[in-house]
């Protein structure tokens, strides 16, 4: 229903050629309006999953950003592009194609916590201004190397024309920057001609949908039943039932005495607590008691 308050998740399978902010705005219009926002932004390159938080999943999208992506790209041999993918101008070119053996040679050296400097094109600030507005205009974009997680880096197949290859990483990790850095260790060139996201956070492409189904539910009159619970973020951390006066208690901002059955949560750092299956906070505890690290509220 148009006008009313929505709170979940959408998992979008964003299609290739669309802005994440423009995925966002499609999806927000055929689910009526509301307070929306995304979960990791996805280069129009790139399709795959990409979480859309509405009403009190917006106060966590920073978790789910935080959470393991998992890619899938191919990386192309043999020219540098602007951008570092398919979609910018041709800067220099490499006869070199390396074999399969080497490139599986290669991949330990990009796994673990790496330093890696940020494409050129890229939405990260220099002096207030965007590092890709700098970039367009012809102007020196000077970034620096940024320490990154890699989980896990694997071949998937490889020819004289490029590698397919799987990414699980942390956030702030750039793909692009990747092929560029993989090409070069290999003696070549190459950029992202390809790239899929299969996971953000707790949320896998078997849960995505596509812009088209959603469409068409919209049209139904059921696009709301394409959203997840708000709570369907956190199932990476610890949850504690509440009473219905305990989940009072965090409401009004107090802090909520541990109990004895309780004592195995005090050396976590984030908890969430549930009250009838539906999240009243996260906590924390501090002195023995959970405090309220951000509440939410659905009326």
């Amino acid at each position: 229903m148009k006008g009313a308050k929505l709170h979940g998740w959408l998992v979008l399978d964003k299609p290739v050629g669309l802005t994440s902010v423009q995925a966002l705005g499609r999806a927000r219009r055929l689910l009526g309006g509301g307070k929306a926002g995304h979960g990791g932004t996805l280069d129009p390159l790139a399709s795959g999953v990409l979480p859309l938080a509405f009403g009190e999943a917006t106060k966590i999208i920073a978790h789910v950003m935080d959470g393991t992506k998992i890619y899938e790209f191919t990386v192309l041999w043999g020219q540098q592009r602007s951008t570092d993918d398919a979609e910018g101008e041709i800067i220099a070119v490499s006869d070199a194609r390396p074999t399969e053996k080497e490139v599986l040679a290669a991949l330990p050296f990009f796994v673990g916590d790496i330093l890696q400097t940020p494409p050129a094109f890229s939405a990260l600030k220099i002096a207030g201004q965007r590092a890709y507005d700098l970039a367009r205009k012809g102007q020196e974009v000077d970034l620096r190397p940024r320490k990154v997680q890699i989980d896990r880096l694997d071949l998937i197949k490889a020819d004289k024309e490029g590698a397919t290859l799987r990414l699980a990483c942390g956030k702030g990790t750039y793909v692009r920057a990747l092929a560029r850095d993989l090409a070069l260790k290999l003696g070549s060139l190459g950029y992202v001609g390809a790239l899929r996201r299969l996971a953000a956070g707790n949320f896998g492409i078997a849960q995505a949908i596509s812009v088209e189904k959603l469409e068409e539910l919209a049209h139904k009159g059921a696009a709301q039943t394409a959203l997840l619970s708000v709570g369907s973020a956190l199932d990476d951390i610890p949850g504690l039932t509440l009473t219905a006066s305990e989940a009072q208690t965090l409401r009004n901002g107090n802090r909520l005495l541990l109990r004895r059955d309780q004592l195995h949560l005090i050396k976590e750092p984030l908890i969430a607590a549930f009250y009838q299956e539906e999240p009243v906070a996260l906590v924390r505890v501090e002195n023995g008691a959970l405090c309220v690290v951000r509440g939410f509220r659905f009326s």
